[in-house]
């Protein structure tokens, strides 16, 4: 009976939910799939093989029970997915949003490896879980018994509330702490709304402290509150903080205003979307209205930045990137709807200089300074006025553009991938007015700022915690998520999170145990 519902990969073509056009969804920040319908779903579902060895559960951080929950929905067995779905992902609507399906499951997909195009995994993860909320099925957290121990979780990302929902679920007592003033970390101020609407997100949130997790925002540990505070308050500590501190450009002088870092670029962004108040917003420092913009990277960072600088209105919007396509870490299917969307790629290209001009009274010296010496001032400041060079315009000045390097790629690195290497004589100036670094993240020194002996930290700068267990060099301490594996997916922040919870969970079982002896 089962069988009859699938395996039609054969006759029935691979189908994605309808994508709003280009023109229409560029000009707001919400969701661009629009939902799979009962029947289209059930479809799509039946196209998978049921194959005896799943690659596509196997190549999931999660081994999410992809196969089963498939065959369950194509049978119109909607609930019943929804359960199967979430025994193993705290967060399946989020998941069927976010992950880089065709880096994981999609792309592992047999039958796409035969050349009859992927089952659409994400998508239908989405259906079934936005479905289980529109009717009901998710149920609150009503933990079987309650528990004395309690666990304070320091980060209220994916990794962090993964553990918050396992911990409370069996009775914990869980206290999260983050530095900002909303719950959800990347997920509501790093990742726009265009492919996570903030609702999604706030309603998870919502289930969690209705179900007994307490949450203490703006609480920055080792300025508000201590990590001693926190670790003398609870018998179990786990650190999930993510990593925020980027990566920069090897170029010297920047210039005062128009070069910023992508995540506070897409922070302003996103509080904007949330109704927040933004001064630097509001100046035009982090807004790309009417600007031409570049931004530097080639990542899922880059291409959240380039998408949002379209929805703001941005003039242009150009991604440099040293790899060509094939080598770019990014997914696939958002460079081809960053290019959908207007956005153009350039690739083989890396900055090595800023040019600006002078703005205000610094403008008018330095045009008197040029005048003097027989310059022209009415240049930009890139190739156009060899006096007026870049690194002292760049002193106090509003970025004009870019000096770029052409590359090739040359022999392979200690990874495998092929170097970028400079074309000589391939220079040439790219103007900006808003230049945006997506280079990656790197941790912070969290031993330094919260003031903590003993924390063994990686040559990285990451917290050096054991892979299986979590745990770190501090008893009772645990680590997750990005501050451990460096910037990573959400997808294996909640497979950590939900590791180290039933780690700490027997920990604090087994200690109830040795005190009753």
């Amino acid at each position: 009976m089962a069988t009859q519902k699938m395996l039609k990969f054969v006759n029935v073509h691979r189908q994605m939910p309808e994508k709003r056009d280009p023109a229409e969804r560029s000009d707001d920040f919400h969701e661009i799939y629009r939902e799979f319908a009962a029947a289209k779903a059930e479809e799509q579902a039946s196209r998978c093989s049921q194959c005896g060895v799943p690659y596509c559960q196997s190549h999931c951080p999660l081994h999410n029970n992809i196969p089963d929950w498939l065959r369950l929905t194509a049978e119109g067995r909607t609930q019943e997915a929804y359960l199967r779905a979430q025994e193993t992902n705290t967060f399946p609507e989020i998941c069927g949003r976010i992950c880089p399906q065709d880096r994981l499951c999609e792309g592992n997909c047999v039958i796409e490896q035969s050349g009859h195009g992927t089952v659409t995994i994400g998508a239908i993860e989405k259906y079934v879980t936005d479905t289980a909320w529109e009717e009901g099925w998710v149920e609150p957290i009503r933990p079987a018994a309650e528990r004395s121990e309690s666990v304070g979780i320091i980060g209220a990302g994916p990794g962090g509330l993964a553990a918050a929902d396992r911990l409370r679920r069996m009775g914990f007592q869980v206290t999260v702490y983050d530095r900002h003033d909303r719950a959800g970390g990347l997920m509501i101020y790093g990742i726009p709304g265009f492919k996570l609407e903030k609702h999604v997100v706030e309603r998870r949130n919502r289930l969690l402290e209705d179900g007994g997790v307490e949450f203490v925002l703006g609480a920055d540990v080792g300025a508000t509150i201590s990590f001693d505070a926190i670790r003398g308050k609870h018998d179990a500590v786990l650190i999930a903080t993510g990593v925020y501190q980027t990566r920069d450009l090897d170029i010297d002088n920047p210039p005062a205003r128009g070069v910023v870092r992508a995540l506070d670029y897409l922070t302003a962004s996103n509080r904007i979307d949330l109704g927040d108040e933004v001064p630097d917003f509001e100046d035009g420092e982090l807004n790309a209205a009417g600007k031409r913009v570049v931004v530097i990277g080639g990542g899922d960072t880059a291409m959240d930045c380039v998408r949002t600088a379209i929805r703001q209105g941005a003039s242009s919007v150009k991604c440099l990137y040293r790899r060509d396509r094939a080598n770019m870490p990014g997914s696939q299917r958002e460079v081809q709807n960053a290019e959908e969307e207007g956005v153009e790629f350039v690739w083989l290209s890396a900055p090595n200089a800023f040019a600006g001009h002078a703005t205000g009274e610094a403008r008018k010296a330095d045009e008197a300074q040029v005048a003097n010496a027989g310059g022209d001032v009415t240049g930009d400041g890139i190739g156009d006025n060899p006096r007026l060079a870049p690194a002292h315009v760049a002193t106090e000045s509003a970025v004009a553009g870019l000096r770029v390097t052409r590359m090739r790629l040359g022999a392979p690195d200690v990874s495998g991938r092929q170097s970028p290497e400079p074309i000589a004589g391939g220079d040439y100036d790219e103007p900006a007015d808003l230049v945006i670094k997506a280079l990656g993240f790197e941790p912070e020194d969290l031993p330094r700022l919260w003031g903590v002996e003993g924390l063994e930290v990686t040559r990285w700068g990451t917290i050096k915690a054991d892979y299986r267990t979590h745990r770190t060099s501090l008893p009772g301490v645990f680590a997750v998520g990005d501050i451990v594996r460096g910037a990573s997916l959400v997808v294996w922040a909640i497979r950590d999170g939900r590791e180290a919870a039933d780690v700490i969970a027997a920990e604090l079982a087994g200690s109830e145990r040795v005190a009753a002896e």
